[in-house]
């Protein structure tokens, strides 16, 4: 099983490098989601990761806290934004469809925001 769970944790690091390029990928739960598999599977990759200069940080904060810092929020919640706005006017989707999405990103989007932010 740790040899299952550590592959699944570098699959979700893969992932999570490729959302660095993709914009409509996000890069940080799938960094979360690979610290948690390596917390069950790897102690030095878990480390490795949570003292990563760019993703140490954040992926620490929510660990703590289940803090997002507001960069990341203000980010987060923009994407979701301007998917939305492309989805509603280049989608074949039905007015139903459409409207489904915006509530599922509206209530990811009030999940972003009621996360407390890092303290300094």
């Amino acid at each position: 099983m740790r040899i299952v769970l550590l592959a699944l944790g570098w699959l979700m690091v893969a992932i999570g490098i490729i959302g660095v390029f993709l914009p409509v990928l996000p890069t940080t739960p799938f960094m979360i989601l690979a610290a948690a598999l390596f917390a069950r599977s790897s102690p030095r990759f878990e480390k490795w990761l949570l003292d990563h200069p760019r993703y140490g940080k954040p992926l620490t904060d929510w660990r703590q806290n289940g803090a997002i810092s507001r960069p990341a929020k203000i980010a987060s919640v923009s994407l979701m934004s301007v998917s939305f706005a492309i989805m509603w006017f280049a989608s074949p989707l039905s007015t139903t469809w459409r409207g489904g999405i915006g509530i599922i990103l509206v209530a990811c989007a009030a999940f972003v925001l009621t996360r407390p932010e890092p303290s300094a």
